[in-house]
């Protein structure tokens, strides 16, 4: 009886060995998961007409929304939320928004959050680390 329960337990070691190591993927990036969600900190402003709203402690609270490819900006200081903004991936860790150019981008990784985006006569922008 004894020898069949170190065999069981030897079994039962080299199975979960096997399965630790199954089930990590090394090919895993973090653009395809939740990782750029959360909150990031630094200086915030948002501009709509005469009406303008700045902070130098501000911050944005990052959400990935169900399509995969969309995000949600809540910004504090009373600034309007961005929703429903679409990324794509560019190099191993960084999301740009789709529609980038040099006066409207988004630009999120793995430290920095980086956004300059006019829509409507409305302008956010933020440069935030966490």
């Amino acid at each position: 009886m004894k020898k069949a329960i170190k065999i069981l337990g030897l079994f039962m070691l080299v199975f979960f060995t096997a399965l630790s190591f199954t089930s990590c993927s090394d090919d895993d990036d973090p653009a395809n998961n939740d990782f750029f969600a959360g909150t990031y900190r630094g200086s915030i402003s948002y501009k709509e007409g005469s009406n303008s709203i700045s902070a130098n402690d501000g911050s944005v609270f990052v959400t990935k929304i169900a399509s995969g490819t969309k995000y949600n900006f809540a910004f504090s200081n009373n600034i309007p939320d961005l929703n429903g903004v679409e990324f794509q991936q560019t190099g191993d860790n960084t999301l740009v928004m789709v529609g980038s150019n040099t006066s409207t981008y988004i630009r999120i990784d793995n430290n920095e959050l980086k956004i300059l985006y006019t829509r409507d006569g409305k302008t956010w922008t933020a440069n935030c680390t966490r």
